[in-house]
């Protein structure tokens, strides 16, 4: 197994290691899921995800070679604003999601899913014109500090001038690329830096009594609190932006990118399935794979996500069902076992979001 530049550092910690992608990642550390779950919505959680793919897209035709591989819109997009997008292929399902950040006009900075990225780098590589460079940037790790103080610490911590970066904004101070995003719903941070340098980085983060190492494990819970979609689970290369509720990520203008026959033809009748929120009303947790039924018993759908929700203190899921069944409050069964659990379609996200434009509104 491959290891991040920040291995000896989860040793050291006491975590519980697992392979995930490849990597011999931390799943939890000596505190637990539940109150590492906890801690990181109370004050501030630190991750390791540097075992995702770090890109730089660079040339006269990146903009386009973005237009032809997302259905999202860059032009207008102002310089150092990320947004997430999905890669598409020609029959509109998808490749992976990524996050893109626009650096400049000719140079976008992207990071891709830990265990997509061989196959993302080898798929972007074949679709890039000559005036294209991509440069994979082997030699830096991703660190995510998440949670309410997750500012305070960054401020007070590494003295870091970004008290006033904007939510899905990205600033470079020297060697470092700082992005105010997340994948838990919280206020936060993932920043970019050289891999020789990630170890005393994370060490000076936890050294702030606010923080505390957050594994993969809780990184999993908060991000299904927040109904934001796992990548081989809940889409897939078979599963259009439209059919998994992301169809607000579609450009107004887009309409030449690689599946848009399908996913334009989606975006405008409709899909016959789509992705949504599941709350279990009876006692019990429901996984993966598990059986959507309607008030009749009738197979409906499948759910593609689940697991108990430690802020909710209740289960939760993400799922597909036909269309008919995906308007909030209808009433549904889940079967868990042999036992059909009464469960409703709620919107997403399951908890209110805490990052820092949802505080403004």
């Amino acid at each position: 197994m491959q290891k991040t530049a920040l291995h000896q550092s989860h040793i050291d910690a006491g975590a519980k290691m697992g392979e995930f992608a490849g990597y011999d990642m931390p799943l939890y550390y000596e505190a637990g899921v539940m109150d590492e779950h906890l801690w990181t919505r109370a004050h501030a959680g630190v991750f390791d995800v540097s075992h995702m793919g770090q890109i730089m897209l660079e040339g006269a035709e990146a903009m386009a070679l973005l237009h032809t591989i997302t259905p999202s819109t860059f032009v207008g997009t102002p310089v150092g604003m990320a947004k997430y997008t999905v890669l598409t292929n020609k029959d509109g399902g998808i490749i992976d999601d990524l996050i893109v950040t626009k650096i400049s006009e000719t140079k976008f900075f992207a990071v891709i899913n830990a265990g997509c990225k061989d196959k993302d780098i080898e798929w972007i590589e074949s679709q890039c014109p000559e005036t294209v460079t991509m440069t994979v940037l082997k030699d830096r790790s991703l660190i995510a500090l998440q949670g309410p103080s997750a500012e305070k610490v960054l401020h007070e911590t590494l003295y870091l001038d970004i008290l006033g970066l904007k939510y899905m904004r990205m600033v470079q101070i020297d060697e470092l690329y700082i992005s105010r995003l997340g994948y838990t719903g919280e206020d936060g941070f993932e920043v970019s830096l050289p891999s020789e340098h990630a170890p005393t980085f994370w060490e000076r983060l936890n050294e702030h009594e606010e923080v505390k190492p957050i594994g993969l494990a809780a990184r999993d819970s908060l991000r299904l609190e927040m109904g934001y979609c796992l990548y081989g689970h809940d889409i897939d290369e078979k599963t259009s932006p439209i059919e998994a509720d992301l169809s607000w990520l579609v450009g107004k203008d887009a309409d030449v990118f690689l599946g848009s026959k399908r996913i334009l033809a989606e975006k405008e009748a409709g899909s016959d399935r789509k992705r949504v929120g599941i709350k279990i009303l009876d006692k019990g947790v429901a996984r993966e794979g598990a059986v959507i039924l309607n008030e009749n018993d009738d197979p409906i759908g499948q759910l593609t996500s689940g697991g108990f929700s430690p802020t909710l203190q209740t289960s939760i899921g993400q799922g597909y069902v036909e269309s008919n069944y995906s308007s909030p409050g209808s009433q549904v069964k889940v079967e868990v076992r042999g036992r059909k659990l009464a469960a409703e379609i709620v919107k997403m996200p399951f908890i209110t979001p805490n990052v820092k434009t949802a505080k403004k509104a």
